[in-house]
């Protein structure tokens, strides 16, 4: 008979570990330490000597659902698309300034009511994508073309109230509305905004909050608000008047809108 007989498989070699480029003596040492460090570690170590190896194991999928992570979100949201008024800003190619920080946040102290908020901290990224969680959320930020985020924290003077706003930098007003209504189905669990760390005062992990997001021409601002001790609102807690007051940073894209189309012409009389 010519040619080369083919060789004889060991009762050890395993066809797929051979295809992998593991010798019969490397299979021998993987079954043989594996199985007693699968027995001590329940599997661990079974993966570990096939790393060792050399053999690449494919990355399994996460089995965690995104609101599983003990991060906290808003219970109740709504949406809302650019109104007309900020149609000079639509596109980002018209207002190309990069955000800051003190722009958005130019003041310590902001009222509400009887109430004083106070800033805790605020924080300019260049990058969008750390400012929040939630592979739902993340997908679609993405798409957005953001490439700033600014948020800043507030406690109430009475420690009673705590709120952040953040403002996202967007490429257009389409990525902007797309991305507020989106966020309509993902704060439920699909992932949200994450909070500014403080010593102060923090949002509490399962405890009630309220958010909204706005389209503002190519920018995409988010108010969330909850009581500090996480319990659920009442009648005498006035989120609403809480939240216009920490969107005051918005003033700064009115006078961007003013700064591309001019400012307003009178009615002729």
């Amino acid at each position: 008979m010519s040619g080369r007989s083919k060789r004889r498989r060991s009762s050890f070699e395993v066809s797929a570990l051979s295809e992998r480029g593991l010798t019969e003596r490397q299979q021998r040492i993987l079954f043989g330490v594996g199985t007693v460090l699968l027995v001590l570690l329940g599997g661990f170590g079974l993966t570990a000597i096939v790393s060792a190896l050399g053999v690449s194991q494919p990355v399994p999928e996460q089995s965690t659902p995104d609101d599983a992570l003990g991060l906290p979100r808003p219970d109740q949201y709504e949406a809302w698309v650019s109104p007309k008024l900020f149609a000079p800003i639509a596109d980002r190619k018209a207002d190309a300034v990069p955000l800051r920080a003190e722009e958005i946040f130019p003041t310590r102290t902001v009222k509400s009511g009887k109430l004083t908020l106070r800033l805790l901290g605020r924080r300019l990224d260049s990058a969008c994508a750390p400012v929040m969680w939630g592979g739902g959320v993340l997908a679609k930020l993405a798409e957005t073309g953001c490439t700033q985020a600014v948020r800043g924290l507030y406690l109430s003077s009475d420690r009673r109230y705590v709120a952040q706003y953040t403002l996202f930098n967007m490429a257009s007003s389409k990525a902007a509305d797309g991305f507020v209504q989106e966020m309509s189905s993902q704060y439920r669990g699909g992932g949200w905004v994450r909070s500014l760390e403080s010593k102060a005062a923090t949002f509490v992990t399962n405890g009630y909050t309220e958010a909204s997001g706005h389209a503002m021409g190519h920018y995409a601002g988010f108010v969330w608000v909850g009581r500090a001790d996480g319990q659920e609102a009442t009648p005498k807690d006035d989120f609403v008047s809480l939240a216009l007051s920490v969107r005051g940073g918005e003033k700064a894209i009115y006078r961007r809108v003013v700064a591309v189309s001019g400012p307003a012409t009178p009615p002729a009389k």
